[in-house]
């Protein structure tokens, strides 16, 4: 039984142009230029972007980036160190707005 994510369609990525060509031709041109060197190494965007792909839980990014990090020389142990960044900004996240949680027990007198 095929999945819902199909690893098929990351390879026709580009088709997403059908429809609205000149919307994707810009997002192409950007998204090209944000992965350029800048101040940033183009290895340094990839582990960037790979917790991110994490962070949105996007299957296809996280296969692109993982496929991409080892590409431009990055290893396990990074990669995997910047998972755990994901990880612990999502879960600060998660429990920082427990103090919302608390805030709503007091005033309800708990």
């Amino acid at each position: 039984m095929a999945g819902y994510y199909d690893r098929e369609h990351l390879a026709h990525f580009a088709g997403i142009a059908e429809g609205a060509p000149k919307l994707a031709e810009k997002f192409f041109d950007y998204y090209g230029a944000v992965f350029a060197p800048g101040a940033l190494t183009a290895r340094e965007k990839s582990l960037i972007a790979l917790a991110v792909a994490h962070a949105v839980q996007c299957p296809y990014c996280i296969d692109a980036y993982s496929k991409d990090c080892l590409q431009k020389g990055a290893d396990l142990e990074q990669m995997t160190e910047a998972v755990h960044v994901t990880t612990a900004i999502r879960g600060g996240a998660s429990l920082v707005h427990g103090l919302q949680m608390q805030e709503h027990v007091k005033k309800a007198g708990g």
